[in-house]
């Protein structure tokens, strides 16, 4: 199906953060599959899990005990502070597992119409329910009737939030982005995220963050709330999980601990063997290098780098993110910089029609964080000459 528009390359082969086409040319990658490969392309360790564990088991179901999923269980507890996990195989389920889990937590209240809050800009999947919760109209168009129980909010209006608590005595929850990714990587005060963990506790909603993008070492840290001193009660992830293989997940503490019984969610691939010893070797990897530390190290070379690069050009509005997760706003629409960046073998996204996004692997050296900011100077700064502004 035309669901892609897609580039005109075709990848053959990957090593650390530089793919090679079918014509043998070299590009460094600065996207990381949409921020999946944070540990770059065909790293040893991950490939070596691949192939014992896909010669051992791949798949028995959910109705069975898997160690490997214990494992990696543990080790998520371990890292996160919370309390439960249920294993899926991408963001978007995750995020669906989040949206039930709320609803269930209402209902357990009698509350009859459970409500979540949402945020304009947030980007939470293409599942019915994710794209309902979603604050994109893009993603919304054609697929109505829409999935009902939301209500949206601005990002970063803690004010808004307080007035939607006040009048909506049927809200039980509240999902939101620690960063917006494609919104535009938009970064909220710092004490955004504090101020939602006090009103969730002050009116009994459940704290639910989609770390699905943000997640797994990309700002600078396991996960993002953790910039702030808190705790959510419900985290989705996916993307880093696995470097390219899917599996998500969907971690519960506090009062969504328990909520989820026997027979009220459940996947037939969630959660085995392969993609549970696959994440296990990239948590284990990732601990192993320090990647989250040196994730807010590059971030902030690579921050600092462009802001130089870009001093004197007027139509770069704003630089901004955390750790490897960093947008470069435009003052005018830029989706034809897809196309130049792949010419100049560097590979980025465009959010939010004027966002430059980078998310490059955690692995990248001083060096190919340098040759990023090179390039990306090269092809805006001779795309700003050509196209004016809006």
């Amino acid at each position: 199906m035309p669901t892609y528009a897609r580039l005109p390359v075709t990848f053959k082969k990957g090593e650390g953060a530089w793919l090679w086409d079918t014509h043998d040319q070299r590009y460094l990658d600065a996207l990381s599959g949409i921020g999946v490969c944070g540990l770059g392309h065909a790293h040893p360790a991950v490939a070596a899990t691949l192939a014992q564990q896909g010669s051992t088991l791949i798949h028995t179901s959910n109705l069975y005990h898997i160690p490997q999923q214990q494992q990696l269980a543990d080790q998520l507890m371990r890292l996160s502070g919370m309390e439960q996990a249920f294993f899926t195989n991408s963001g978007a389920e995750s995020c669906e597992a989040a949206i039930k889990i709320a609803r269930l937590y209402g209902h357990n209240k009698d509350i009859t119409t459970p409500t979540v809050v949402v945020t304009e800009g947030s980007f939470h999947g293409r599942t019915l329910a994710t794209l309902s919760a979603s604050g994109s109209r893009k993603v919304q168009a054609g697929f109505e009737p829409l999935v009902q129980g939301f209500v949206r909010a601005k990002f970063n209006d803690i004010d808004e939030l307080r007035e939607i608590a006040k009048n909506s005595g049927d809200t039980v929850a509240i999902l939101v982005e620690p960063i917006q990714g494609e919104g535009g990587i938009n970064v909220p005060d710092d004490h955004y995220l504090t101020a939602v963990r006090e009103l969730c506790d002050e009116y009994g909603w459940l704290m639910m963050l989609d770390e699905v993008q943000t997640g797994i070492c990309r700002t600078g840290k396991w996960f993002a709330w953790q910039h702030s001193d808190i705790r959510p009660d419900v985290v989705t992830l996916a993307k880093g999980l696995g470097n390219g293989f899917p599996i998500g997940a969907c971690l519960v503490s506090g009062p969504a601990t328990n909520v989820l019984q026997a027979g009220n969610h459940g996947s037939t691939f969630g959660g085995n063997p392969l993609a549970c010893s696959v994440a296990l070797t990239v948590l284990q990897t990732m601990e192993k290098e320090q990647l989250a530390a040196r994730a807010e190290q590059l971030g902030e070379r690579l921050r600092t780098n462009l802001t130089q690069a870009f001093a004197e050009e007027t139509g770069v509005a704003a630089i901004r993110g955390k750790g490897l997760m960093i947008g470069v706003e435009l003052d005018r629409p830029c989706g034809v910089l897809l196309k130049d960046a792949l010419e100049a073998g560097l590979l980025i996204s465009i959010q939010a029609d004027n966002v430059i996004r980078l998310l490059p692997p955690l692995i990248i050296s001083d060096e190919e964080a340098d040759e990023i900011v090179a390039r990306l100077k090269t092809i805006v700064t001779t795309f700003l000459k050509k196209e004016a502004p809006l």
